[in-house]
């Protein structure tokens, strides 16, 4: 499974565009252990947000796992979905809290490989 970020108001259980499609050309996704990575650098603190549960079989549109934009220090690879994502891949949403010290943290919640 991958994951995307999005407030819960961005998602309304339809096909699915983020506006880093428009900006990079894909939608930033990443896995269950490295999303609060992402979300520490750009969301810190925020309590609107949800988790998008992907299944990349699922998707109508390429997936490739890439370096992140901008790339990770220690290299972490991140997939990024090439056009919309499709409602039907998406499995499941998941409220995405900070701790009390606004700082995320990997969820329990989600499917692992």
């Amino acid at each position: 499974m991958i994951l995307h970020i999005c407030s819960a108001a961005e998602w309304t259980g339809r096909d699915y565009r983020a506006p880093s499609l428009e900006t990079d050309g894909f939608i930033h996704c990443s896995d269950p252990g490295t999303v609060h990575l992402p979300a520490n650098a750009l969301f810190a603190g925020r309590s609107d947000l949800v988790l998008l549960e992907i299944d990349p079989a699922r998707l109508t549109v390429p997936l490739r796992w890439e370096p992140g934009v901008p790339p990770h220090p220690a290299g972490i690879w991140f997939p990024h979905v090439y056009g919309s994502i499709n409602a039907d891949a998406v499995i499941a949403v998941h409220d995405f809290l900070p701790t009390p010290d606004g700082a995320f943290r990997p969820p329990e919640d989600v499917a692992r490989p």
